[in-house]
Parts: C-alpha cells; structure tokens; sequence
C-alpha cells in the first residue's frame, strides 16, 4: 500500500467511526473530499473505488448491547462519579479501534457495553472493604480481548491501582496477551521498556502514538512472564505509583505463587495483612484451570485457591472472569446447590453476555446456517492418521483429505491475492493429534507436501493453462479450485493460475505445541503479512488466534464442550474472504458442535429473558444452568475420579430429548419395532388410528393423541445407558406429573418420507405404509460394537421438525420474535435459518417422534433391510412447579468417552513426555 492510499485510508477511516452505519455513498463522498488533498493525490480510482468497498464491508458491521444479570446488592455508581473521571486511557484505545477500521456502531455500543461492565464493578473511591465477583460471557474469538481491554482502560480512567490479567496456561498465548494489553492500554513495547528503561529509542506502540502524556506501570513483558526479580526492577512500592499499574501473568501455580509472595512481602499495608490499592482482576478463559474440581487434578485446585487467596490479600478488590462455554463448572457445583456460592469464584455479582458484531463468523454460521459450504467431511483418516493413537505413533502419509485441505489452502490464499490483500495474513490450521512427537512429523509431511507444490508452480506455473495441467502438482490445485471456489467466483483459472507461485512461495509450516522454536508472532509480519501453516494440538486450541485463519483440518476425538468449543479456532472475523473459509472434521465432531452451538444458545436466550424479569440474580441462572440436560455430561465429566454412581438432576420442561445412539444387539432392536408396532395399535384402541393422520412435510401426524399410549411406549423402548437424556424412568417421571394436565393431550409425529427412495425401505407394521428415512450408521470408535449411532450429528431429527403441529399463527409469531430480538443478524440467502427452540417455547402439546429409520451408506440397498426405530420428544414448557427428574450416569460410558480428554487436560495439554 503506498503513502497516499494509507493516509486515505487512515483518514476516511477516523471519520467513518464517529458515524454509525454510513451509507455507501457516504463513504465515497469522504474518499472523494480526502483525495483533494496533495498527500492523497496519488491514489488511482480503482484504489479508491476498492478502499471504498472494503469500507463498506467494515462500517456496514453492527453490534447490540447483549444482556446481564445483577446481585440483590447492586448500587449503580458510575453516573454520579463521572464528573470526576477523565477518560485519558479510553479515548486513547477508542482511536486505536477507529484506526483499526472498528465501525462507528461497534464503537459506540463498546462504549456502551464497557462503560455498563465497569458499572457493575464497585467504584475504587469507596472506602470500605469490598469484593465483588462476575463474569462475562462471549463468543468463541468474538473479541472478548478488545472488551477487557476496553474495561481495563476505562478502571484505570476511574481510579484502580492495580490490573491484573490472567492468560491463558501457556506462554505463547499470555505473550500475545501482554502483547495486546501493551498496544491498547500500556502504548509501549513492555520488552523493551523492561530490558532497558533508561533507554531513550523505547518505542511508542499502538495508543502511545497518540499522547504520551500518562504511562502505565507494567511488571511483566511481552518476552517474559512475571518474576520478583523483574518486579523489583521497578523499584517503586505500588502505593507510591501515579498511574496505575499491570501485571500480565500465566495461569500457572509457580507464577500465582511468586505474585503473591512478592505483593506480600513489598506492598501490604503496614500493620496489617492486606494491600489498599483498588485491584481489579481479568481472568481470561475463567473456565480454564481456575475451577475447583474437587477432585482429581490438584493443579487446577490449586491454581483455584491461588486466585481466591490473591483477591483476599486486597482490601478492594474485584474479579471478572471471561469465558466463551458458560457450561463451564464455575456454574456447576455437582454437590451441593447451597455450595454454589460459597467462598469460590461463582459470579455472585453480575453476569454479562456479549452479543457479537453482525460480521461474527461464530459457530452458528459454521454448523447451523452455512454448513454445507463450510464444512468438509474426513472420512480418509484410517489407519494414516487414526484418532485415537498412542505418542509413538509413526506418520507414513498424510490422508488424501488433508493434502487436499493444503492445496485448497494455497488456491484460497491465491484468490485473496487476487481481491487485493497481498499483505494480510493468512493461515492454515492442523490440529489432529495432542502428542507433540505426533505433529512434529506433521509438520514435516505437510512441509514436504508444500515443497513439493511449490517447485512444480515455480517450474510450470508460468506455462499455458493446458500445458500447465499436465504437471500432477498444478492439475491437484486445479482440481481443488474447481470443487471449493469455481462454481460462482469472481474469477477464472486463466486468474488464479499466474498468482500460485505468489501464493505458496512464502507459505511456511510450523509446528506451535510447548516445546517447539516455530512461533506466529504475527507483529513482526504486518509489513508483507504473515503465511503460515500451523500445526499443533492443545497450544493451539485455547486462546491463541490464528490471525486470517482460512482453511482448518481438524481431527480430533474430543466429546467436552469447552474444549470443543476453545479448539474453535476458525471462529472469529473474516472480513473480506469469508466465503473462502473451509474447516475439515469428521461428521462426529460436527455433530458435537452443532448441538454444543445450540445448547449455548438456549441459554443465552435463558439468560435474555431472565434479564428481563426484574430481581433475577446470577444465582438463579447458575441453578436453571445446572439444571440444564447437557449438565449430564459436565457434571459426569467433574465426576469422572469419584468411582461412583453419578446422580443429577435435571428438568425436561422446554427441552428436546431423543435416541441418538442404541444398543446394537437383535433382541434390544426387535423389543423396540415391536414397542412402536403396539404404540400404533394403542392409540387405534383410543380411537386415534394411524389411518387418520394427517399427511405433513416430514410423516404422518395425529393431533390430540392421548398421553398413556405414548407413555408406554417410553417405558417399554430398550433404551442404551449412553442416550443419557433418554433413560426410560425419569422421561416417564415427568410425563406421569401431568399426565392429567400439561401433557394429558399429545402430538405423535411417524417420520415417513414423502416417496420411496432408489433402494429404500419401506415399512408396513404400523399400519400404514412408512417410507424409512435413510442415516449413515455413525462412528463406533468411541463405544463396543454393541452400539448402534443411528447419526454421527447428534440429531436423529432434521432442522425445523419442532414446529411440526403448531398453528400457522403460532409459527409465525415464534419466527417474528426472533427476527426482531436478533435483527443484527444478517438473514442467509434473503431469508432466516430458525432454530427449532423457537418453536418449542410455543408449543401447547408436546410432540413425540416415532422413527423408523433404514441405516445404511448411501446407494446400499436396503430394501430387505429391517426398519430400526428411535425416538424424539420436544417437551412445552412448564406452569407447575417443575420437579427435576434424576438420573444416574453410567460411570463407565462417561469414562470411555471422556478418558482421552480428561488425560490431556490433566497434563496441562500436549504431551511432551
């Protein structure tokens, strides 16, 4: 980019932001305005007319407010106190966010959002004693950073003494932390500041290039973690300090450990065990490490008490923990609900969720809205790259799907080059194994892969597209293109093809686990943009980001929400090449993702219409979380070294269970058709035979079915230990409480496609002819052969089945409430893709199920085939009193499932023994 179009830029850009959302022809007008000037007079019309549309795309992004919960105690304070704060450190990050093309809306409703965090804090001019504790809840790399920075910023404007963040487990991301906290709060390079303070050549970075006038204390730096040693450098007491002070740390017990001695040792106040400053505590990733477990790993207990006894050495002190799975166990004490509070780190407080800005490329769009054009299938893996290997395990070859991942990899970056961001970075992920020895030959077969790319484009990249296709090399590439971008691009090979050498010539493989050299230090790259293939396992699955990630391959044998969810790197913000983004995974894990997705979904709505109830307090969403179904699975995971029955308890009200999974043996399948054969005959007996349903997209429905028929049938299905939510007696617990009431009356739905398909089953048993749906048997690496998957997507069911009996009215009520609580979300392909949750908050009747399913591969011919039959309930919601049903986990499906992670987690990530 030359001068003049930077300055353009850069001009254009700190106007746009005092103007939300400005209109296209807005922003041409201000280009048009600032290209008068001399220092502009160089730029072209096409490099206007592209800063124009790239403008668009970043001041075209909204965001809301999001939502929060408050404790009994809370007294608002920042209007009365305003008078008295100067806003130095935030008006200094809100020009660096101007700059960095954040739009005018963001801008403001960040102002907004902060300044209502900060409120909830308590304010550092009370003399009393205080502690206060919250969290706030954000997406998956949403920007939770640039809050906390912002929050940071605005204490520090208020009168807190002392920030400490808390990073994540490993160096590499608490260095890109100290990194972001020293361009957006500190305005100098930490390394260089503590390395040599007197020297006078330190540089200005990020918002110290704006006024220098105040400079914030740092005791930690971009290189090294904190230390007494480096501490004592300073040389100055913090109650002696004129501005405040930051310390950027590990979350590790060494460092917890060393901070505490030192702030005890030079800082509390004389005569007494405590420290006066104002302190207020980020704690990044709060569901990482800083949970009492109660059990097994004594680290993370450790590092729990560590964190409660650094907030008890302060007076005044508060602590805020971010985290993007509010599933994490901070919410969910399996003991005791009348422990939840207690002395640990629940936010008795406040709870914030954030809503993401619209250009958010979160979970939603890659596993409910735009899957299919996101998502690649690994299916190739085998006996090349199993997913489950020991760390001895030799890699001869790379599957077929991942030398595919890199070529597309390589194509994808050539067509950025080609829209013209020749120096953004742009990144590859490759996370399929925890064992570092593992991805070190990884990394070497990738490496060897790209060489191989890279020596064919510089020989014959050049020559005619015909001759150019006989090289094996560019004809794999060609091919790619073909498959992943062609069908509606921008562009034509005869484009593409003279940009590959461009594209793969600076493309480096790394490997990034705890004890590699390769590095992504991305600040040292914003020159040309940094190219990188990454490959690793736990170090790249928490926190750090992967700076214009575009393609991913991700193989991984992991059931935790968290750490599903935080091995996410590919969420995040992709301005300018989101349609190029491909993540490869096998259907599994997908599967997993799409529900954990829809899981947090539900309660963030949960936690939305709570906010709206005047006197709902963060206690009462930590006990409807917990009371939660997926807490099945947490809870059993806390659970795992107990050795002991698992009992939880759960509500069904508002909530959709079914058999994703069933025993696999002949009697279990037989005991179920013949279940569903006598539920039909029931509900003849009660005058709703199945030749009076009503034919519907989806099968045959009877309205008004009597609740005893349906019962039935729930007790007597042979249902597999492992379909946790499915457990025949407390699903029929709930259903015989309102039996006489809420559920007397029911919705049965037989699942039928419309025709027969080409070498389908069909099936007559019930009565009526059923045209069985077709499921891929899924995976049986997790469990013995005596389990059936009857999915590998965690849902039997497909999208939009829960509004199957309601009225047109309320469908569209259901519909028009979410557009306009989510009007910020952009619709897909001119329309909206709607949860199933919305439909099920309007249902008067609950609605059964019944499936009769053909399992077999695509083109098998299972016309022979017997039908296997599953279940789906979609539960109302509840006006009684709703008494949690019990469950008792089984321990041993918990442990073949969870054991891989929970080894992982518990020797702090990849294995490096």
């Amino acid at each position: 980019m030359n001068d003049g179009l930077k300055m353009l830029e850069t001009m254009v850009g700190a106007q746009l932001a005092k103007e939300p959302l400005p209109t296209p022809d807005r922003i041409r007008e201000l280009i048009g305005q600032i290209r008068q000037i001399p220092l502009c007079a160089d730029v072209s019309d096409e490099q206007a007319e592209a800063l124009a549309r790239s403008l668009e795309n970043s001041h075209g992004v909204s965001m809301k407010i999001g939502s929060m919960l408050t404790g009994r105690d809370y007294v608002p304070w920042l209007d009365a106190a305003r008078a008295h704060i100067t806003p130095y450190y935030w008006n200094r990050y809100r020009q660096l966010l101007a700059e960095q093309g954040f739009s005018g809306d963001v801008l403001v409703t960040l102002d907004d959002v902060t300044d209502r965090i900060l409120n909830l804090l308590e304010n550092p001019a009370k003399t009393e004693s205080w502690d206060r504790r919250g969290m706030v809840v954000g997406h998956v790399q949403s920007g939770k950073t640039a809050n906390y920075t912002g929050l940071i910023c605005k204490a520090a404007d208020a009168g807190y003494r002392l920030i400490i963040v808390i990073a994540g487990i490993h160096n590499n991301l608490r260095n890109q932390t100290q990194m972001r906290i020293d361009e957006g709060f500190v305005g100098r390079d930490s390394a260089r500041l503590l390395s040599n303070r007197d020297d006078p050549a330190q540089r200005f970075i990020g918002v110290g290039r704006f006024n220098k006038s105040r400079r914030p204390v740092t005791f930690t730096n971009s290189i090294k973690d904190f230390s007494k040693t480096l501490a004592s450098s300073v040389g100055v007491p913090l109650d002696n300090l004129r501005e405040p002070a930051i310390f950027v740390i590990k979350k590790n017990s060494s460092t917890l450990k060393n901070l505490i001695s030192w702030l005890q040792e030079h800082n509390q106040r004389a005569g007494t065990s405590v420290i006066d400053a104002p302190m207020l505590l980020i704690d990044d990733e709060a569901d990482n490490a800083s949970i009492n477990t109660a059990k097994g790993s004594d680290e993370a207990t450790r590092i729990n008490g560590q964190i409660r006894t650094l907030l008890k050495l302060f007076d005044h002190s508060c602590y805020v923990g971010y985290t993007a799975t509010p599933f994490a166990n901070i919410f969910i004490d399996p003991d005791s609900e009348t422990e939840m509070l207690g002395e640990d780190l629940f936010p008795r407080d406040f709870i914030v969720s954030l809503d993401p800005p619209t250009n958010y490329f979160g979970a939603n769009r890659v596993f409910l809205e735009d899957s299919e054009a996101i998502l690649r299938p690994i299916t190739d893996n085998g006996d090349l790259l199993p997913l489950k290997h020991k760390k001895d395990f030799t890699v001869t070859a790379l599957p077929a799907s991942l030398e595919k991942a890199v070529r597309t990899f390589v194509v994808a970056r050539a067509i950025r080059l080609a829209r013209g961001q020749r120096r953004k970075h742009c990144s590859m992920l490759v996370n399929a194994s925890r064992f570092t020895d593992v991805q070190r030959q990884l990394r070497n077969e990738v490496h060897a892969l790209v060489d191989r790319i890279r020596a064919s484009v510089r020989v014959n990249g050049a020559l005619p597209q015909a001759k150019a296709l006989q090289d094996g090399e560019i004809a794999a590439l060609h091919a790619a293109w073909l498959e992943e971008f062609a069908p509606g691009s921008e562009f034509g090979w005869q484009d593409i093809q003279p940009l590959l050498l461009e594209s793969i010539a600076p493309v480096s493989v790394v490997e990034v686990n705890s004890r590699s050299s390769g590095n992504l230090n991305y600040s040292d790259h914003e020159e040309h943009g940094l190219n990188v293939i990454a490959v690793g396992g736990f170090s790249l699955s928490r926190g750090l980001t992967l700076e214009g990630l575009t393609v991913s391959y991700f193989l991984r044998n992991s059931m935790m929400y968290d750490t599903l969810m935080q091995m996410g790197r590919w969420f995040g913000y992709r301005q300018g090449y989101d349609d190029l983004c491909r993540v490869w995974m096998p259907e599994e894990a997908e599967g997993w993702y799409a529900h954990i997705a829809e899981s947090i979904e539900e309660l963030r709505d949960e936690l939305r219409s709570m906010a709206a109830v005047p006197g709902a307090t963060p206690e009462q969403f930590g006990l409807k979380v917990r009371s939660h179904p997926d807490t099945l699975i947490v809870t059993a995971r806390n659970k795992m070294g107990s050795g002991e029955k698992l009992v939880v308890s759960i509500g069904l009200a508002n909530k959709f269970a079914e058999t994703a999974i069933l025993k696999r043996d002949a009697d279990s399948l037989r005991a179920n058709r013949n279940a569903a054969v006598a539920l039909a005959k029931a509900l003849a007996a009660a005058g709703r035979p199945l030749s009076s349903a009503s034919e519907v997209t989806g099968g045959f429905l009877l309205r008004d079915a009597p609740v005893g028929p349906v019962r039935d049938f729930i007790a007597s299905f042979v249902n597999h230990p492992g379909s946790l939510l499915t457990v025949s007696a407390p699903v029929c617990q709930h259903i015989d409480d309102r039996a006489a009431s809420e559920l007397a009356s029911w919705d049965v739905l037989f699942a039928s496609l419309k025709k027969r398909e080409d070498k389908g089953l069909s099936d007559a048993s019930l009565g009526i002819t059923i045209n069985c749906p077709r499921r891929g048997e899924g995976d049986r690496s997790r469990n013995d052969p005596t389990t059936l998957r009857v999915t590998n997507k965690q849902r039997v069911t497909s999208r939009g089945v829960e509004k199957t009996g309601l009225t047109d009215e309320q469908v569209e009520e259901a519909e028009r409430e979410y557009r306009e609580r989510d009007d910020s979300r952009p619709a897909k392909d001119g329309g909206w893709n709607y949860p199933d949750r919305i439909y099920r908050a309007k249902r008067e009747r609950p609605l059964l199920i019944v499936h009769m399913l053909a399992i077999g591969k695509e083109g098998d011919d299972l016309r022979q085939a017997e039908p296997v039959v599953a279940w789906s309930i979609s539960f109302p919601g509840t006006a009684l009193e709703e008494k949690k049903v019990t469950y008792v986990v089984n321990t041993t499906w918990v442990r073949e499932n969870f054991s891989e992670d929970l080894e992982e987690e518990e020797m702090g990530g990849d294995d490096d023994r």
